[in-house]
């Protein structure tokens, strides 16, 4: 082959392989870039205990059903994974993280802590699973939000006292937003709480939603920078 002919030849190489790299980058873009920012919608999972499981209730009463419902109502192309389990506590949620949490979401709704309480479990040990939690989605590239929880009084003020910190206080250290009571409004009310007087009827899970919502947006404005 004559020299202009592998001119040509290179030339037309040079030109296959940079569509070819350019074709690649294309789709590493696409694979790596959030759902939302290709035209998806904001993929969120609320990882938590019975309270986001929607104990006793129909899935479609559920917290996160209810929360995207609201959030579409407002104009948010959202889904919400309902990663709850009743009877978790923190350290549990830690050790399914990983699966319950899965590649590809955007952001995590923490609400954990509730059956430490319960449980008189040490606040110490509650905060360790916490921490852990959120520094391995941070790692992962994953926000979080918390949902707080408040200690039973009847737990004695020592108690009370050092399980309330935990939440303001790890929202403080890894700079979350902070929902600081997720049963603010529902707590104590009979006609919002199934008879265990513990978990939300689904009137209760409507009024959580309505209370905690201006907070989930502000964590929704984060995703969308």
């Amino acid at each position: 082959m004559g020299g202009d002919g592998m001119k040509r030849q290179q030339g037309w190489g040079g030109g296959v392989m940079a569509k070819m790299v350019a074709a690649l980058l294309t789709i590493l873009g696409a694979v790596m870039t959030p759902a939302w920012a290709q035209g998806g919608p904001i993929r969120l999972v609320a990882l938590g205990d019975s309270l986001t499981a929607g104990y006793g209730l129909p899935q479609s009463a559920a917290f996160p059903s209810v929360l995207e419902r609201a959030l579409k109502a407002r104009g948010h192309n959202v889904v919400i994974a309902n990663a709850g389990v009743s009877g978790d506590t923190a350290s549990g949620g830690l050790e399914r993280l990983d699966w319950s949490v899965p590649e590809g979401t955007d952001g995590v709704i923490l609400e954990l802590g509730a059956n430490d309480m319960l449980r008189g479990v040490d606040p110490a040990v509650t905060r360790r699973a916490l921490e852990a939690i959120i520094t391995r989605l941070k790692q992962r590239g994953v926000p979080v939000m918390l949902a707080g929880m408040y200690a039973a009084r009847n737990l004695g003020p020592d108690y009370a006292r050092r399980f309330d910190a935990i939440y303001p206080e790890l929202a403080q250290k890894h700079g979350l937003v902070l929902y600081p009571f997720f049963l603010e409004g529902v707590a104590g009310d009979r006609s919002l709480n199934l008879p265990d007087g513990l978990h939300p009827t689904a009137q209760g899970v409507e009024r959580i939603v309505e209370r905690i919502l201006p907070t989930v947006e502000a964590f929704l404005a984060r995703l969308r920078p």
